[in-house]
């Protein structure tokens, strides 16, 4: 039996966006390998199935919805990917797009790679390393939930192509830290995430 049903996935979901059966039966599947792994390494702080659904999927989905168009065709860069918030799920709602996951730590890399495999998705990589060390840049630059936020903007901004954007996951109470971070950064207005955890999705140009 899985741990959260479509049905209630679903309607969890719907303040944030929406996804079809087959992305249902995937968010499914990856939360059930998600704690999985999570008995074994620390994946996410997040237990309760229900609170994973809307904490990661939700606000992934909301952001996939605000930076994807459909049949997008560019490069999405996702940095310190961890447990694959919001990379993943953005790959799986826009096949179009070109997702890479950076991932430093290797036991978290590897389940990105189970994950990718076992929903069979083809759009996606995982890059077992640093940010600084990635050799490309992308059209859609990611970044939720790090560490060191402040030294890793600066390194993400640097693999954001000009004219790209810049996508942050973020709490409220940082949104005035990334401005001054990135100054150059032409930032538009903060959309709030639905849910009421005081997070916001913040979206730069890189000018």
């Amino acid at each position: 039996m899985r741990a959260v049903e479509k049905a209630e996935i679903a309607r969890l979901l719907r303040p944030f966006g929406e996804t079809g059966d087959q992305g249902l039966e995937s968010i499914s599947i990856y939360i059930d390998l998600l704690l999985k792994w999570t008995r074994k390494i620390n994946l996410t702080a997040v237990r309760d199935p229900k609170e994973i659904v809307t904490r990661h999927f939700g606000e992934s989905l909301f952001a996939a919805t605000h930076l994807l168009p459909p049949n997008w065709r560019g490069a999405v860069i996702d940095v310190g990917s961890g447990a694959g918030f919001p990379g993943l799920p953005m790959a799986m709602s826009c096949s179009t797009a070109s997702v890479t996951l950076i991932e430093s730590q290797g036991k978290k890399a590897a389940f990105l790679k189970e994950v990718i495999y076992a929903l069979a998705l083809k759009n996606v990589s995982v890059f077992n390393g640093r940010a600084e060390g990635f050799p490309s840049q992308g059209d859609l630059v990611t970044l939720r939930a790090v560490e060191q936020f402040e030294k890793v903007l600066p390194i993400s901004i640097k693999l954001v192509k000009r004219g790209g954007s810049l996508g942050l996951m973020i709490g409220k109470s940082q949104i005035e830290a990334a401005r001054q971070l990135l100054s150059t950064v032409e930032w538009k207005q903060p959309l709030e995430v639905p849910g009421g955890h005081s997070r916001a999705l913040l979206i730069g140009i890189n000018s």
